[in-house]
C-alpha cells in the first residue's frame, strides 16, 4: 500500500513558525500507528497557500499522481486543510476515490456511513463559514489600524524605502535607502527637463546599469511610470488607490483565455484615504509638475500617427458627440480628422454612431493657423477679453475713497457697541435686549470685514491683470516675429502652447485659446486663465454663437 500525505498552511508566517512540520509529525505518527509505509517524497505540501482556491502547486502534483493511480490512500489532518469550501472538498474527495485512492482525515476519521457523510458536509460548511468570518474580522481589524495610522498597507515597501524586518508593517520602522533615494530624486528632476519622456528616462536608467526594484538590470517604462505616479514619495501613504477587478477580456478570439489572475482599476482621488506619514523624497510641487507632464505627454503621444503631419493632432473634438477626432489618411494622399464616434467600439461606449462628417486636415489646419496668427499680431484683443473676463474691477482712483468709506463705517459700528455697553451697565437695557443688539452689530462688523477683504482681492487682481496684459503683449510681439517663416515643427510648438481645443460642429469651428500669462507659464500646457476647459467640451446652445 502506497500512502501519500498532504499538508497546507495559509500564510507564510505559519510556514515560518513550523506549523506545517507539526502536521507532518501528526501524519507520520498516525501512519506508523496503522503500520502504513510512507516516504518523504510522498509528502505533498503547500506553504502559504489559501484553502479557498484549488490552484495550489502541491495539490496539483498530488491530483496528477492520483489520476495515474500512484497511491492507495491519502491522509490529511482535517478537511479544512484539504479545502475551505465544501464544494471543493466534495470535488476532491470524489476525484481521489475515482482514482482508487481513499481519503482519510486524522483529526476527524470518516467512513462511508451516511451519518458520517452528513457530518462531513456540515463540517465543510462550518469551515467555509469560519473562513468568511475570519476574513471579515481581519478586514475590519486592518481598516481600524489603517485609520489609526498604526499599520502600513504594504506587503513590500516601495522603491526608496526600507522597513524594520521585525515589524515590517509598523510606520515607525520606515526609513530611507540613500542609494535609491538618489535615483528617485534624479528621476523626478530629469523627467521635468524639456524634451524628456518616459522612454528616454527609462533608457537612461538602463545605460547607468542601475538595478530595478526587483534587482534586475533592464527597466520597464511601466515600472518607471508607477514610481513617478506614486504619491508616497511626497511623504503620505494612501489607502484605496485602486480596487480589484476582473482581468481584461482578450483582444483577439484567436488567443488563449488563460487563467483569470484578476486586475486593478484606479480609484478617484476623492476615495483615497491618508493612512500615515513617512519621510518625503520629493516635494508636493515637484510631484504635481510631474503628473501634469505625464498627462500632457499622454495626450500628445505620437504613437503610430506619423504617416501624415497633423498640425492639430490630439486637439480636435467633435461638437456633435463631444468625442475626440483622430487623423486618418487615405491611399490617395488625402487626410481627414475623423470623429471616434463614427465607429462603434468598446472604448466609445455609445449605442449609436456619430453622424458628423469628416474634416479635411489641410483646410482646418490652415484656418486655425491663420486665426492664431491674427491673435498674435493683435494682442490688444487678448487684453480686452482678459479685462472683460475680470469684470467688476474698481478704478484705481476709486480705491482710496472706498477704503476710507469702509474704515469710517467700521469706526461707527465700534462706537455703537461702546454706547450699547454703557447703556447696559447703566441698566437702561436688560440682558436679553443687550445680547440681541450686540449680535446685530457684530454681524455688521463681519460684513464690513468681508467687504475689506474683497476690496484687497480686487486690488491684487487689478495689479495682476496689468502685469498679465503687459506680459501677453511682450509674448505676442516676440512670437509674431517668426510666423511667416515658421516650419511645421515650429507651428506645432506654437499650436500646442496657445490652443487648448478646436471644436468642430458642422460648418462651425470653435477655437479655445490658452495664453501664457508669464514667462514661466510658457512651459506649462494649461495656464490658469482657462481652467474651465479642463472639462470635456460641451455643445453650443442654439442661441449662442460659437467663438472663433
Amino acid at each position: 500500500m502506497k500512502v501519500a500525505m498532504y499538508v497546507r498552511v495559509s500564510t507564510q508566517r505559519q510556514a515560518l513558525t513550523q506549523t506545517i512540520e507539526q502536521q507532518i509529525q501528526v501524519l507520520s505518527e498516525y501512519s506508523q500507528a496503522h503500520e502504513w509505509p510512507w516516504q518523504e517524497e510522498f509528502i505533498f505540501r503547500d506553504d502559504g497557500y489559501t484553502g479557498a482556491k484549488l490552484r495550489r502547486p502541491g495539490l496539483d502534483r498530488l491530483r496528477d499522481q492520483i489520476r495515474s493511480a500512484a497511491f492507495d490512500r491519502v491522509i490529511i489532518t482535517a478537511p479544512d486543510r484539504l479545502a475551505r469550501n465544501y464544494v471543493h472538498q466534495m470535488l476532491l474527495v470524489e476525484e481521489f476515490e475515482r482514482g482508487g485512492c481513499q481519503v482519510e482525515f486524522v483529526d476527524r476519521p470518516m467512513s462511508q456511513d451516511p451519518h458520517d457523510q452528513l457530518l462531513l458536509q456540515i463540517r465543510g460548511a462550518v469551515a467555509e463559514y469560519e473562513r468568511s468570518l475570519i476574513a471579515e474580522r481581519m478586514r475590519r481589524g486592518r481598516r481600524q489600524k489603517y485609520q489609526a495610522g498604526s499599520l502600513l498597507p504594504w506587503t513590500h515597501p516601495p522603491y526608496g524605502y526600507r522597513v524594520d524586518p521585525t515589524r515590517p508593517r509598523d510606520p515607525a520602522g520606515v526609513r530611507l535607502e540613500p542609494s535609491e533615494v538618489a535615483v528617485l530624486a534624479e528621476l523626478f528632476t530629469s523627467y521635468l527637463e524639456e524634451g524628456q519622456s518616459l522612454k528616454r528616462v527609462t533608457t537612461h536608467l538602463i545605460e547607468l546599469q542601475i538595478p530595478t526594484p526587483s534587482g534586475r538590470v533592464r527597466w520597464n517604462q511601466a515600472t518607471v511610470r508607477g514610481m513617478l505616479t506614486n504619491p508616497v514619495y511626497t511623504g503620505t501613504v494612501y489607502l484605496g488607490r485602486s480596487r480589484p477587478t476582473q482581468a481584461r477580456q482578450r483582444h483577439s478570439a484567436l488567443q488563449p483565455i488563460g487563467r483569470d489572475r484578476g486586475g486593478h482599476t484606479p480609484t478617484p482621488l476623492q476615495e483615497w484615504g491618508a493612512v500615515t506619514q513617512v519621510p518625503a523624497i520629493v516635494s508636493q510641487e515637484q510631484f504635481d509638475q510631474v503628473q501634469a507632464k505625464l498627462a500632457q505627454n499622454l495626450q500628445f503621444a505620437s504613437r503610430n500617427n506619423t504617416a501624415y503631419p497633423y498640425l492639430l493632432r490630439a486637439l480636435v473634438s467633435c461638437g456633435t458627440c463631444q468625442l475626440a477626432c483622430t487623423g486618418r489618411s487615405s491611399r490617395g494622399g488625402y487626410a481627414y480628422y475623423v470623429c471616434n464616434g463614427r465607429h462603434l467600439t468598446r472604448a466609445t461606449r455609445r449605442e449609436e454612431k456619430c453622424l458628423a462628417r469628416t474634416i479635411p486636415v489641410e483646410q482646418l489646419d490652415e484656418l486655425v493657423w491663420q486665426d492664431v496668427c491674427l491673435v498674435l499680431t493683435h494682442p490688444q484683443q487678448i487684453a480686452e477679453a482678459l479685462t472683460q473676463a475680470q469684470g467688476g474691477q474698481w478704478l484705481p482712483q476709486a480705491r482710496p475713497s472706498r477704503r476710507e468709506h469702509l474704515r469710517k463705517a467700521h469706526v461707527s459700528v465700534e462706537q455703537q457697541m461702546e454706547r450699547l455697553t454703557d447703556a447696559y451697565l447703566a441698566k437702561v437695557l436688560d440682558l436679553d435686549e443687550y445680547k440681541r443688539r450686540r449680535q446685530e452689530l457684530e454681524q455688521r462688523l463681519q460684513a464690513l470685514a468681508l467687504q475689506v477683504r474683497h476690496l484687497e482681492v480686487d486690488v491684487q487682481r487689478h495689479d495682476e491683470l496689468s502685469a498679465m496684459v503687459e506680459s501677453i503683449e511682450v509674448f505676442c510681439q516676440r512670437v509674431a516675429q517668426g510666423l511667416a517663416e515658421a516650419t511645421f515643427e515650429q507651428k506645432r510648438q506654437v499650436i500646442e502652447l496657445l490652443v487648448d481645443r478646436v471644436v468642430v460642429t458642422g460648418n462651425e469651428v470653435e477655437i479655445r485659446y490658452v495664453i501664457p500669462t508669464s514667462k514661466s507659464s510658457e512651459q506649462i500646457r494649461f495656464c490658469h486663465l482657462r481652467l474651465d476647459y479642463f472639462d470635456a467640451p460641451m455643445p453650443p446652445h442654439e442661441d449662442q454663437k460659437p467663438e472663433r
